[in-house]
């Protein structure tokens, strides 16, 4: 059976097949005046000052090193999971309640 044959036109059987995407995004609001950009399998990074985007591309990698070690991918871990991963990395969740550090 084809799609043809249920009624679903060509987009719904393509948009049907496509796997879920996740990526982790990092923004640099720090800046020295130089323009960086990094980029992995599932992370684009930009911005910052060149210590600030070493600490953005460093968390990104161990956050991936610790998803493979427990043989699961950014789209499969549960928010749970992921909090436990990028808390054991160093990062740290942010509480909208706790008023802001200057």
């Amino acid at each position: 059976m084809t799609g043809l044959d249920t009624g679903l036109s060509l987009n719904q059987m393509a948009n049907a097949q496509k796997k879920p995407k996740a990526v982790l995004l990092g923004v640099g609001l720090d800046s020295d005046g130089h323009k960086r950009i990094t980029t992995g399998p599932n992370f684009a990074l930009v911005g910052g000052t060149q210590e600030t985007h070493e600490q953005m591309t460093e968390k990104a990698v161990k956050i991936n090193e610790k998803l493979k070690a427990r043989g699961k991918q950014l789209e499969t871990v549960t928010r749970e999971e992921f909090d436990d991963i990028a808390q054991a990395v160093g990062l740290k969740k942010h509480d909208p309640k706790q008023p802001r550090r200057e």
